[in-house]
C-alpha cells in the first residue's frame, strides 16, 4: 500500500529548476530524501542530546543510592 501524500509548495531559483529538469533530475525524489535525511539527523541530535541529559542526571546520584534502590526492588 502506498502511504498518502501531501502537496509541499516550495519557491527555488528558476536557474535552479531549469537545470535539474535538463539534467533529468526528479526534484521530488532529491527533495524526499533530502527531508528524510534531515529528519533521521534530527532524530539522531534529539536522542543524543536527551542521552546527555540522562547521564548528567544520574551522575548526581550518589553509589550508596543505587545500592539501596537495586536492593529495594529485590525485595519486591
Amino acid at each position: 500500500m502506498v502511504a498518502p501524500s501531501v502537496v509541499l509548495s516550495v519557491r527555488i531559483r528558476r536557474e535552479l529548476k531549469e537545470e535539474a529538469e535538463k539534467l533529468g533530475i526528479d526534484i521530488r525524489s532529491v527533495v524526499e530524501r533530502a527531508l528524510e535525511e534531515a529528519i533521521r539527523r534530527e532524530k539522531i541530535r534529539r536522542l543524543l542530546s536527551a542521552a546527555r541529559e540522562a547521564v548528567r542526571e544520574l551522575s548526581r546520584v550518589e553509589l550508596e543510592e543505587w545500592v539501596a534502590a537495586v536492593r529495594e526492588a529485590r525485595r519486591g
